[in-house]
């Protein structure tokens, strides 16, 4: 498989296909593999600036989630929320591993080629999640079992039913630390003054709702 798929933008199709579950087997994994690689590649460079990294630990996740393929259960949540678990566990290893191991290995293996067109690329795709990048910078503060729900949602687009499936976590849980999370953000960055406040009436997240996406108004405004 090439390091940076032709047309990283997600296309319709690929959108439609990260419902396909992984299979183990080459030609059901290049599906899944093509069908997730702009979510795995947006995951990864909303978290790092380097493109050698953002190659290296891209491939590692679709590395994981290929030895992974057989453990799939389709009943403990979708296909992205698994892959996305996936990710955050490479990601986790990443940087809190063994630095010795780690060390070992880059001297094993170096690391991964990419071509100039690669790194093209993917400075191009660093550069468009910035802005996610200094988003998930104002969660910096707050403790992790709250930013990593809020990142989840908010950086990454997830709903929080499928933020709940990726994490293990029941809906009810989600919810609450969502809620807890916008508390302290909104305590810690407080909103503009109401002479440039546009007024405008608020959709809850509601229990009948679980899989909708979050608007940023009802994630970060009380």
């Amino acid at each position: 498989m090439p390091a940076i798929p032709d047309g990283v933008k997600e296309s319709g199709a690929r959108r439609a296909g990260r419902a396909v579950p992984p299979r183990p087997d080459a030609a059901g994994f290049a599906v899944f593999y093509e069908a997730n690689f702009d979510a795995v590649l947006g995951f990864v460079t909303r978290r790092t600036a380097c493109p050698q990294t953002a190659a290296d630990l891209t491939a590692d996740i679709f590395l994981a989630a290929l030895q992974a393929a057989r453990q799939y259960d389709p009943a403990r949540g979708t296909p992205a929320a698994w892959l996305y678990g996936i990710a955050r566990n490479v990601l986790a290893s990443h940087y809190r591993g063994n630095a010795l191991e780690q060390h070992a290995v880059a001297r094993l293996n170096g690391h991964r080629l990419l071509d100039e067109e690669d790194i093209t690329a993917l400075e191009a795709r660093i550069d468009a999640e910035r802005a996610a990048r200094e988003l998930a910078e104002r969660h910096s503060g707050l403790s992790q079992p709250l930013r990593e729900i809020l990142d989840l949602v908010a950086v990454d687009g997830l709903t929080p039913r499928e933020a709940a499936q990726t994490l293990g976590l029941n809906r009810a849980t989600v919810r609450s630390r969502l809620h807890r999370a916008r508390r302290l953000l909104r305590a810690q960055h407080p909103a503009p003054t109401e002479h440039t406040t546009t007024h405008r009436p608020h959709t809850r997240c509601t229990d009948n709702s679980p899989g909708r996406r979050l608007t940023s108004e009802e994630i970060y405004e009380p």
